[in-house]
């Protein structure tokens, strides 16, 4: 293949005279990985930037490999993130039915009609020999590919195969000299000697067609105008232009996508521990923040914009902007830009999202099962207005909280023993504080910060000293919230009875 890179305004900027059609076309051999999803972004969002339409297709001819689940999770997915369809399994329309396997007639037809002119050809090889041609081609060195025995049989060979009842497959008779130009909207006019390609299936013995028949007779049926994906088709791209002419059929506009790498710099893939939207989803990261991610893989607007509203994507995504360089999926720039979006929650809405992650059960992430559910709202809210500008995930809310919920707490002395201090120092310490706290009238954060202070100046410690020791009396943690906001939301009954239970820690042990 050789591409020459004549892109031309008028390539990437088409005419059109007809509703931008586009479409999310999945197969069910498996659960999508979050780069999928990235590509029915894309298509989703130029649908809705050009007024079009966005058409999920079910492509589930491989019934071998079919999945129990897999549709259920794309449609989920696509809910999860907020990409409505305009046409698809559920909500039906106007090109139907929406699956592959109900669309069987329509790919035996064309089938037949490529072989009637003479593009197409019926192959009798069984499995056997199709193997053992591939392992002697290999053992030569040879690229395996079919040897296109079935494409010269006279019609009196074919009559006999017919005759004994034998299976078969339609193959299309790729020309054999000369080339084929794949016009890409992306990486310009990409060239293909024909004699590189091999003749491929496009109708198995079961009368169902693969992917090279099935995708462009629907794509062709149901007006798709614009087809997006991965560039890993761009090597399948000469043999789908093909079809088109033999069949008279003007192609659709295709965009050969970049793919989701790494950090790596490998290619996103299930093998490799990629994301789902669910992994998403069950870790408490935002739809939105999630969506906003996966527009920039692959497409950006400037050099300097990352955060965008759904609507601000609609209104500034065009196709001419996704670029030829892969994008590189950053899970840590994801987590970034997830602690923005939380932080851009008002309080009523991130306690109303956060809540289900911290009242599901303990095995799934959620609070310890000990704590009584449902969480009074009240004091979550106050609990959460601590936490608010701290959180990446609403997921690990149930964790960086629990401390407020926990009837008993658990820590090692290590943590609460504080630089420069021994223990008999630090249980002193913490009588003075108990006694200095328990002589308050109130127990308004601002009175708690300024008497312990100057009890840090009578005992001639360091804030750092006091406070460590205390907060970690109170909370088991080393990182919490302010620590004297934090007290308050705890309450003073709290407060007391664990800085009692540490200083009882401290002479248990000395």
């Amino acid at each position: 293949m050789t591409q020459i890179d004549n892109r031309t305004e008028g390539q990437l900027k088409p005419e059109q005279t007809q509703v931008p059609r586009l479409r999310f076309a999945p197969s069910p051999t498996g659960f999508l990985h979050i780069g999928a999803f990235r590509t029915a972004l894309f298509s989703w969002l130029f649908a809705r930037h050009s007024g079009g339409k966005f058409i999920l297709r079910i492509e589930d001819t491989d019934l071998a490999r079919t999945v129990e689940g897999a549709v259920e999770d794309f449609t989920s997915g696509l809910e999860w993130l907020g990409m409505d369809v305009d046409e698809g399994p559920i909500i039906g329309g106007p090109y139907g039915p929406y699956y592959q396997v109900q669309r069987k007639a329509l790919y035996q037809q064309y089938a037949s009609q490529l072989i009637e002119s003479g593009h197409a050809y019926r192959c009798y090889c069984t499995p056997e020999r199709l193997d053992e041609m591939r392992k002697e081609q290999i053992a030569n060195k040879l690229p395996p590919r079919y040897d296109r025995r079935c494409r010269y049989l006279t019609p009196e060979e074919r009559a006999a195969h017919e005759a004994a009842g034998e299976t078969w497959t339609v193959r299309f008779a790729m020309p054999l000299e000369g080339e084929t130009v794949v016009h890409d909207m992306l990486h310009g006019d990409m060239v293909f000697k024909n004699s590189d390609l091999d003749d491929t299936v496009i109708l198995k013995t079961n009368g169902l067609a693969p992917y090279h028949l099935a995708h462009l007779v629907d794509d062709h049926l149901m007006g798709i105008t614009h087809v997006l994906r991965g560039e890993e088709w761009i090597s399948s791209a000469p043999r789908h232009v093909q079809i088109y002419q033999a069949l008279g059929w003007e192609p659709p506009l295709f965009y050969h996508v970049p793919n989701v790498l790494g950090k790596d710099k490998k290619k996103l893939s299930k093998r490799r521990n990629a994301p789902s939207w669910s992994d998403y989803k069950r870790e408490g990261y935002l739809p939105e923040a999630v969506f906003n991610f996966l527009a920039l893989l692959g497409w950006a607007y400037d050099d300097q914009t990352e955060l965008f509203t759904r609507e601000e994507l609609i209104k500034a995504f065009t196709l001419e902007k996704i670029g030829i360089s892969s994008g590189i999926y950053d899970p840590e720039k994801l987590l970034w830009m997830n602690g923005v979006y939380i932080r851009k929650l008002s309080l009523q809405e991130l306690v109303e999202r956060t809540l289900p992650y911290m009242e599901r059960p303990e095995a799934e992430g959620g609070l310890p099962d000990s704590i009584q559910r449902p969480l009074d709202r009240d004091y979550t809210t106050r609990v959460l207005t601590l936490e608010h500008e701290r959180l990446k995930t609403l997921g690990e809310a149930s964790y960086v909280v629990s401390f407020f919920y926990e009837k008993e707490i658990d820590y090692s002395l290590d943590i609460l023993i504080q630089k420069k201090m021994d223990a008999a120092g630090t249980r002193d310490a913490l009588i003075e504080a108990r006694d200095l706290l328990h002589s308050l009238d109130s127990w308004e954060h601002t009175l708690l910060e300024a008497q312990l202070r100057e009890l840090v100046a009578r005992l001639g410690l360091k804030a750092g000293q006091l406070f460590g020791t205390i907060r970690t009396a109170v909370s088991g943690r080393t990182a919490t919230p302010p620590l004297f906001e934090m007290m308050e939301v705890l309450g003073r009954e709290v407060c007391m009875q664990r800085i009692d239970q540490a200083i009882a820690k401290l002479e248990h042990n000395s």
